[in-house]
């Protein structure tokens, strides 16, 4: 076998996990990020200094890159300790957080508790759906790369047919982050206005994605690059099933109202299985139109990308329905431990409908997007942003707790809970109001494009220059550490420059 092959066949015939252990998994990070603001207001409690962006470049890529890193690779068979772990570190530092307080230190748990619940909440963004996208993108940009290595479980790659592979949620994940802040969802004014105005900039939006794709269709066949054949198919990548979905959606949306787009998702869901389950079309998936896998004519090449993006088109919809849904205007705590809750038991109907449908219908496929999958994808997608919304409020609560915390990428607390309206006073410090959210959340939020494009570039060009398929556990962890560093580093600095190419 040439070293092309090889590489082909260490990524190809793999049955994937556990959703419980990607589960695990996903929420891992979350409390990561949770940490950090615990860590975050500790520090300006006990040496009040101002820290400058490469300090704070680093508390993030420590505190959120290197345990991401780490458990998709060396510590992946201890997902449920590190998962406790962090729990009980942030319990720890919530507890001497709350111990030094410096609002109501004489008030009882309880008043203190009843006054927190009923301030108000100041954002310019939802800082939960800032943290989903994130962590959706940090973990593609991880598992592209480390798949190639040894030390990646091979249970966390993608899926051949059948099963759930954590590399299988990345690219599900990463549409239902997309389109909960798609343009329909983000403009308030959406449902007053032109639909046909928002379909000509989804069309004009487009026009980056285009060039990616065909970009990367040259790249990879004129340098002979490992490809996983029956992912997308000869010629389709995940850039071409953005596009198409970019297209539907919008067409979607002009016939249907948006606050209706779970029903839009429901019905392609279960028409798309139907189709699947009664007529040739899971066949042709499969086999191709002459039933022997031929790879002869456009479709035919192509059969796994352009069908499956029916099941894409599905879950952007449920993610611009829970995008529309979470960005109500909720300006206190306890509306938003409303959406919490609503999203964490949305979330646990549809693992039980999943469990339902794989037991009387068909197993999780990511090939052919079909039911089980677009339900899988929802549903650890509402853990995860459920897991993050909770996690905001207990970081508000500690903010609460000390006067002038200030954390990047959360809640501005606005509103003192005196109930004497000439004694309310803002409680967002100053310094937060003048200065920039100057983080790495914020800069991988703003800069998701140009992160995936480095990702994509610098993935390329250390399989060409490094033999991944026979690196030592301790090289390995160095490159795609270095790799995953160097990519934040620059997205960061270009932040920093206010350089930005956006399109969704």
């Amino acid at each position: 076998m040439s070293e092309k092959q090889m590489k082909e066949a260490f990524v190809s015939n793999l049955n994937g996990t556990t959703v419980l252990e990607i589960t695990q998994g996903l929420c891992f990070p979350a409390f990561c990020i949770l940490c950090r603001g615990f860590l975050i207001i500790f520090s300006q409690y006990l040496c009040s200094f101002s820290p400058t962006w490469k300090t704070r470049f680093l508390i993030d890529f420590v505190v959120l890159i290197v345990p991401m890193v780490a458990t998709l690779t060396i510590w992946a068979s201890f997902i449920l300790l590190e998962l406790l772990g962090v729990i009980i570190f942030g319990a720890g530092l919530l507890y001497q957080i709350y111990r030094r307080r410096t609002c109501y230190a004489r008030l009882p748990f309880l008043k203190i508790l009843e006054k927190f619940l009923n301030i108000s909440l100041e954002s310019e963004y939802i800082p939960a759906i800032s943290c989903f996208r994130v962590i959706t993108s940090a973990f593609t940009a991880i598992a592209i790369l480390a798949v190639d290595f040894p030390l990646f479980p091979r249970r966390f790659a993608k899926t051949e047919l059948y099963g759930t592979g954590a590399m299988d949620f990345g690219v599900g994940g990463f549409v239902f982050g997309s389109a909960m802040v798609c343009l329909e969802v983000r403009r308030r004014k959406y449902m007053e206005g032109s639909k046909l105005h928002y379909f000509t900039n989804s069309l004009y939006s487009v026009w980056p994605l285009v060039f990616l794709g065909i970009g990367r269709l040259a790249i990879i066949k004129s340098i002979g690059y490992q490809e996983h054949l029956t992912e997308y198919g000869v010629h389709w990548n995940f850039f071409f099933t953005i596009i198409v979905v970019k297209l539907i959606t919008p067409l979607l949306l002009i016939i249907f109202p948006l606050n209706k787009s779970w029903i839009i998702a429901l019905s392609i869901t279960v028409l798309y299985q139907l189709a699947l389950d009664f007529t040739s079309l899971k066949r042709l998936i499969l086999y191709g139109t002459d039933g022997s896998g031929t790879r002869v004519g456009l479709l035919n090449a192509n059969r796994e990308g352009i069908i499956s993006t029916l099941g894409y088109v599905a879950i952007h919809m449920a993610g611009a329905q829970t995008g529309l849904y979470v960005h109500k205007n909720r300006s206190h705590i306890k509306d938003l431990i409303k959406v919490a809750c609503f999203l964490l038991l949305a979330a646990i109907s549809l693992f039980i409908s999943l469990y339902v449908v794989q037991v009387n219908v068909e197993a999780v496929s990511r090939r052919m997007a079909n039911l089980a999958f677009c339900i899988w994808i929802v549903a650890s997608s509402l853990i995860l942003l459920s897991s993050l919304l909770l996690g905001d409020i207990i970081l508000s609560f500690a903010k609460f707790l000390i006067k002038g915390a200030l954390v990047p990428c959360s809640w501005k607390l606005i509103q003192s809970p005196v109930t004497n309206k000439k004694h309310s006073e803002s409680l967002v410090p100053e310094a937060e109001r003048m200065e920039p959210s100057l983080c790495l959340i914020t800069a991988l939020n703003r800069k998701q494009l140009i992160f995936f494009l480095l990702s994509n570039i610098t993935t390329g060009l250390i399989n060409l220059m490094v033999d991944t398929l026979h690196s030592s556990t301790l090289w390995a962890l160095f490159v795609v550490n270095l790799y995953m560093f160097s990519n934040c580093l620059i997205v960061y600095v270009l932040y920093l420059q206010d350089k930005t190419i956006q399109f969704w």
